[in-house]
């Protein structure tokens, strides 16, 4: 989970501090402790000369054992640990102080010159005064060494830089909340304001409720972000609008598209029943002739139940014919009317074909040749559509093959998860530039009156339409072929 603005705030100001009063104090830290080195050796070499002098006066007048108390008596004054006096070759005579201290006297020095030495002792830093004496007398004492405790304890410099530190921290607290409050209110506060709006806009609000206190670049961007929900609420009302007027367009599209379907099924009816009229004719005429004997009489009772059977025979091929054309043009179930469409199978949509089109005069010299496995799966096209598919490309197909030698083909396979199914004939073809335009509505290659030029357009409609594909290629022996290319139905529809 990524960390709030509130902390990143924090941190950064505290960053800020830190790196703006950090170099403040370790500055102030070292000026205090130059500052109190250069008063703690100022101060000795003024304790040191006074306790030269003092000595050495006492020294002019007393022996090196009588000059000892004095020694001592000076001890532990001003940080005072030992005392040393040396003679003029500058090697160490009378001593007196701390037993520790003692030994850090060093046992000669170099008379003539005031020398300040920085000295380690057990029981911290100190330094080591030596005064020289100004006189040349001859029992004169060359100079004298004063060790004076130095360390921090003693001066009191820790303490005041300590109350620095403490004054320095405590004005970064105060200026972090400070400014951590300011902040809050100027920036976090507005722009958690902004995201509860937003949130509520996500969840269906339809007005942005922005800010009204806070920096101005905050209720700036709260002023655009507002803006820009009302130009989104009048974008999604014209692309409401444009949807509800796309839908319509489908609609009247639907239905004319099933008008359209509709017109060339009856159209495909009426060229039925034209090939059919001669074949039905026959029959009729035969029952005629039959009933007119009958009616005349005189006929022995075999020969009556002989033409009686004929009369039944006859009547029964004519009422097939027309059970067929009449199945075939009655209106397909509407996908709304309940629900999906079903699947159909390619084996009985041809078998159907078939027997409308065998009827028919000008298949008798066709050379029909069918090769469709039994196994073949469900396509997402119904029955009704396939059969009005086939029925339309054979008709095609038959219009265009020779009087004799005519043959059409008709084949199916599957195919990646499709069926493709290709009608091939022997006729004339089709001429290239017209190839690329067949599929178009009102195109044709028969006689003004013979077609409407929407058969192929309405087959290519309701292939497309199941998301399969349509072409018109050209026979390896010169005639026309159709090949179409429908998806197989999902698994579990049509039982």
């Amino acid at each position: 989970m990524r960390s709030g603005i509130r902390l990143y705030l924090v941190l950064a100001l505290g960053t800020l501090l830190v790196a703006a009063f950090a170099p403040l104090f370790f500055a102030m830290a070292g000026l205090t402790h130059a500052t109190m080195t250069t008063a703690r050796e100022a101060t000795a070499r003024a304790l040191g000369r006074a306790i030269a002098g003092h000595v050495l006066e006492a020294r002019a007048t007393r022996t090196d054992a009588e000059i000892l108390p004095l020694l001592d008596a000076q001890v532990g004054e001003a940080g005072v640990a030992a005392i040393g006096v040396y003679d003029l070759d500058g090697v160490l005579g009378p001593r007196g102080g701390e037993k520790s201290a003692l030994p850090m006297l060093p046992g000669r020095v170099r008379v003539g010159a005031e020398q300040l030495l920085p000295v380690a002792t057990p029981r911290g830093p100190a330094l080591l005064v030596v005064v020289p004496a100004l006189d040349d007398r001859a029992d004169a004492t060359g100079a004298v060494a004063a060790l004076l405790r130095t360390d921090p304890s003693s001066v009191g410099s820790s303490r005041l830089v300590g109350l620095f530190a403490l004054y320095t921290g405590l004005v970064a607290l105060a200026l972090l909340v400070f400014a951590y409050f300011a902040m809050t209110r100027l920036v976090v506060q507005p722009i958690d304001q902004l995201v509860t709006a937003a949130r509520r806009v996500s969840d269906g609000a339809r007005r942005l409720d922005v800010p009204q206190a806070g920096a101005r670049e905050i209720l700036e961007l709260g002023e655009s972000l507002g803006d820009m929900m009302g130009r989104m609420r009048a974008d999604e009302d014209a692309l409401l609008a444009k949807i509800a007027e796309v839908q319509r367009y489908a609609a009247d599209l639907e239905r004319a598209q099933g008008s359209l379907v509709r017109s060339e099924k009856l159209a495909s009816v009426g060229r039925l029943a034209a090939g059919l009229a001669h074949e039905i004719g026959n029959p009729i005429s035969a029952i005629l002739g039959f009933q007119e004997l009958l009616i005349l009489g005189g006929l022995e009772p075999g020969e009556q139940r002989d033409f009686l059977e004929r009369m039944k025979r006859e009547t029964e091929r004519i009422h097939r014919v027309l059970r067929d054309l009449l199945d075939f043009a009655r209106p397909a179930a509407k996908p709304g009317d309940g629900g999906r469409e079903p699947p159909g199978s390619v084996r009985e949509a041809l078998d159907d074909v078939v027997a409308l089109c065998t009827p028919q005069r000008g298949f008798r010299e066709v050379a029909l040749e069918t090769e469709v496995p039994g196994d073949l799966p469900l396509v997402v096209l119904s029955h009704e559509r396939l059969v009005q598919l086939l029925l339309n490309l054979m008709l095609n197909a038959v219009d265009a093959v020779p009087d004799r030698g005519a043959k059409i083909a008709v084949r199916a396979i599957p195919c990646d998860g499709r069926v493709r199914i290709v009608i091939e004939d022997n006729g004339p073809g089709i001429a290239p530039s017209v190839r690329a335009k067949l599929f178009e509505p009102f195109v044709t290659t028969k006689e003004v009156g013979k077609g409407t030029g929407l058969g192929l357009a309405v087959c290519r409609g309701l292939v497309e339409a199941a998301g399969g594909t349509i072409a018109a290629e050209a026979a390896p022996d010169g005639g026309a072929r159709f090949v179409l290319e429908v998806p197989v139905a999902p698994s579990g529809e049509g039982g």
